[in-house]
């Protein structure tokens, strides 16, 4: 094979490469952006629990993952504690460190990056990771996706915290019904998966509602999580 032969070979290779990366990066650019407008909602939402809008700032920048975020402002909102409503966000971000496991190899960080990343592996960063073909295309979307909603999520968070903030009492404009609504916008897309999912709603929302008038604020929320047990552990009986 010649010279310009084997360039010519290297070039084709390299243009399907260019063109997942490009690609990855477009996906990971209007996921950011579409799913990072949802602060408005946490930032309104936080205020409405009784969060003043540095702690709903402070909270978007060192968790940011919103079910938790939301989950968090919903049972402090709600009356209940600070440890109850901490204990259920981490139950709910605990998925987080599944996905970190899933996305080791395809990133392959090493050092103190790895804390960095760790920071941003949600939902969108890994949806957006693995639906590429390619390592290199999937750390395009990965951390295309995670810039992008980091930084709009948090100027989101501040725009809606602030605005609730000066609207005063926000029952009064209905603004208390944000942070119900948009969790279960958030949740809305996992109950269309499947059949196993909708049973398992139903059993959380049965044991939420029958323990709410016995248990403090917050308690109930975590107490349902036992809901998703059985439909763990039968997956796990399958996949063995």
């Amino acid at each position: 094979m010649s010279v310009t032969e084997a360039g010519a070979c290297a070039g084709e290779a390299a243009a399907p490469d260019d063109a997942a990366r490009k690609a990855a990066v477009r996906d990971g650019l209007g996921v950011g952006i579409a799913v990072g407008v949802s602060g408005l909602a946490f930032g309104a939402a936080a205020i409405t629990a009784g969060l003043t809008v540095a702690q709903a700032c402070v909270l978007s920048l060192l968790a940011f993952t919103g079910a938790s975020q939301f989950a968090l402002a919903g049972v402090i909102g709600g009356g209940g504690g600070l440890v109850a409503g901490s204990v259920g966000a981490v139950l709910l971000g605990g998925r987080n460190a599944l996905y970190g496991m899933r996305l080791a190899d395809m990133l392959a960080v090493r050092g103190w990056r790895r804390l960095l990343t760790a920071h941003v592996v949600i939902d969108e960063t890994t949806a957006v990771a693995t639906a590429q073909r390619g390592r290199g295309a999937a750390r395009a979307g990965f951390y295309t996706t995670a810039i992008s909603l980091y930084l709009a999520w948090n100027t989101t968070t501040l725009l809606g915290a602030a605005g609730a903030a000066r609207l005063g009492d926000p029952e009064v404009v209905g603004l208390d019904v944000l942070g119900p609504a948009a969790f279960l916008a958030l949740l809305w897309p996992r109950l269309s998966a499947g059949r196993r999912e909708v049973r398992v709603a139903v059993a959380a929302a049965a044991i939420a509602l029958a323990t709410t008038p016995l248990l403090p604020p917050g308690v109930p929320v975590m107490l349902a999580a036992v809901a998703a047990l059985p439909a763990l552990i039968r997956r796990k009986e399958t996949a063995s």
